[in-house]
């Protein structure tokens, strides 16, 4: 932990004044130079407000005047004080247990819901010229996604008057971490009931389907195998063959799929590690007249990205999957072609008036409101494959 001397930092503000003295330690938080439980939000009060001692002896109740003789200019403390809750509400916020959120992209909207046009592939019949004639334009086609709406999710972190006098800066640091925890395991359980076919968002051409089949009969494509444990490489090989049999309804052309990522119960995390990572895959025939052989050969499945994800695992519990079936389940594919994560604005921190009425009834000096507006969708689900 680095050691801010706060004598030092009074004769910056000195010198620049306290809103550039702010901007310098928020600059240092950005850079990683400096982290939140560096800092105290006491001493920060008393080095950047004016007469900023006096001012913190003030929020004791006991000592403060009923009438205010004049408004303080506490604007570069609040700043940075934000700042620093931001950072730590980001922090907890991107925490690497949330693999789904980065599984899908982020994709920035500016409405509640979305329209999107042309998912079909192109016919080659519409692309030869003949001699003379113009060029076909590459419209788009007419299929289209409808995407649910987004939704707006937020908590707020107030700062009272004791956290300042007390200097309870632990306190008020563990409060913004558990907001940032919050909100962040909010969107990833809602993008992984997306992934997991839980909830079955996807609507192409008006119509609702469903994200996994397992039969043609029952639907439009087939990408679920309800018996395709995660055991040997044969098992990543027969999800691929669904990969390879998956056609454009328009066209008839093989879907190009780029198969990169893996999502697995944290149960097949050992299992993952021996068929994806090993150097070498081993492959025995049947047995035949001359015996056995066995057969080594460099692993081609090591292209894969493999993320193991505790909360998949329960939330497929909380579905009414039985935890032995759930630990079984595992997806495959090009997840960043299948879903996405509509955003109309992502985490941002906005801070409440120094002198509203929270401050008079509750003593709270200042509330910073952290929130995120969004929505997972499914764009294609012919990418991924369900294997349980």
């Amino acid at each position: 932990m680095k050691s801010i001397n706060y004598r030092e930092l009074k004769r910056q503000v000195e010198l620049d004044g306290a809103a550039q003295t702010a901007d310098h330690l928020s600059e240092a938080l950005d850079e990683h130079m400096l982290a939140p439980e560096d800092f105290s939000l006491r001493d920060l009060a008393e080095t950047l407000v004016p007469d900023g001692t006096e001012w913190v002896r003030t929020l004791n109740p006991s000592a403060t005047p009923l009438i205010e003789s004049g408004a303080v200019d506490s604007t570069a403390f609040l700043n940075i004080t934000g700042k620093i809750i931001q950072s730590k509400i980001k922090e907890s916020y991107e925490h690497p247990a949330f693999v789904a959120s980065k599984l899908v992209p982020v994709v920035s909207t500016r409405l509640s819901r979305e329209r999107i046009p042309g998912v079909g592939q192109i016919s080659a019949d519409t692309m030869h010229v003949h001699e003379g004639m113009p060029y076909p334009n590459a419209g788009f086609g007419e299929e289209y996604v409808d995407t649910p709406e987004t939704m707006k999710h937020g908590l707020i972190v107030p700062v009272t008057k004791e956290a300042i006098f007390f200097d309870q800066t632990g306190l008020v640091l563990r409060r913004a971490t558990e907001v940032g925890e919050i909100l962040g395991a909010d969107r990833e359980k809602r993008i992984l009931d997306v992934i997991l076919g839980i909830q079955n968002t996807y609507s192409l051409n008006g119509t609702p389907y469903n994200t996994y089949y397992a039969s043609s009969d029952n639907g439009p494509w087939v990408n679920k195998i309800d018996s395709n444990e995660l055991q040997n490489w044969g098992s990543v090989d027969a999800a691929e063959q669904i990969f390879a049999n998956m056609l454009d309804s328009n066209t008839g052309d093989p879907i190009l799929i780029n198969a990169e990522s893996v999502l697995i119960m944290p149960a097949k995390r050992f299992t993952a590690a021996r068929i994806f990572f090993d150097a070498q895959l081993e492959w025995e025939n049947e047995s035949t007249s001359s015996g056995n052989h066995r057969l080594t050969f460099p692993n081609p499945l090591s292209k894969y990205r493999v993320f193991d994800s505790a909360y998949a695992y329960r939330r497929l519990i909380t579905s009414g999957v039985a935890a032995a079936d759930a630990a079984k389940y595992w997806f495959i594919g090009d997840f960043k072609r299948a879903f996405a994560y509509l955003e109309n604005w992502g985490l941002s921190i906005a801070v409440s008036n120094a002198h509203s009425e929270a401050a008079f009834a509750q003593d709270i000096l200042v509330r910073y409101k952290a929130s995120e507006r969004g929505t997972p969708a499914v764009l294609d689900p012919r990418y991924v494959v369900c294997c349980k």
